[in-house]
């Protein structure tokens, strides 16, 4: 899919997302990338990102390029993710990307990789693989709306 409108209107949908404060930092075929700032809301204890923040972008990073590749109309479901903590989560911003291993009719596989980032510098901070499905025809909810 060369028009990445369906993975931007997707995301806008996104609550989570909104809420974390995460963006669509970069849409390309099979890959995508989204940046979540530092804010003391998204820490644990020690200060570093909340793994569960960390995790959220790297599952919708992945979904993203799944559905980057997806026909028109279609939608995406997590089946399974995995996610190794490699190191803490710090910097300035989180980077989470998305890149399609294998883009199947049914079941799509994703590596996921979230970088912290500090005065330009990328370091590995999570390693992930994950399983998407792709769902035909099904309307996602406006926001605001319960299911």
């Amino acid at each position: 899919m060369e028009d990445t409108r369906m993975v931007h209107d997707s995301f806008d949908r996104q609550g989570l997302m909104h809420h974390l404060g995460a963006v669509l930092d970069v849409v390309e075929p099979g890959f995508v990338r989204i940046r979540l700032p530092y804010g003391d809301h998204l820490t644990q204890q020690h200060g570093f990102f909340h793994a569960g923040a960390t995790t959220a972008i790297a599952d919708s990073a992945g979904g993203y390029a799944g559905l980057s590749l997806f026909p028109e109309g279609s939608s995406v479901l997590t089946v399974e993710f995995k996610v190794n903590l490699v190191a803490p989560a710090k910097g300035e911003w989180l980077e989470a990307e998305g890149r399609v291993v294998r883009s199947g009719r049914t079941l799509t596989i994703c590596q996921l990789e979230v970088f912290g980032v500090t005065g330009g510098e990328r370091n590995l901070v999570a390693l992930g693989q994950q399983t998407l499905m792709r769902i035909d025809a099904r309307a996602e909810r406006p926001p605001g709306l319960g299911t």
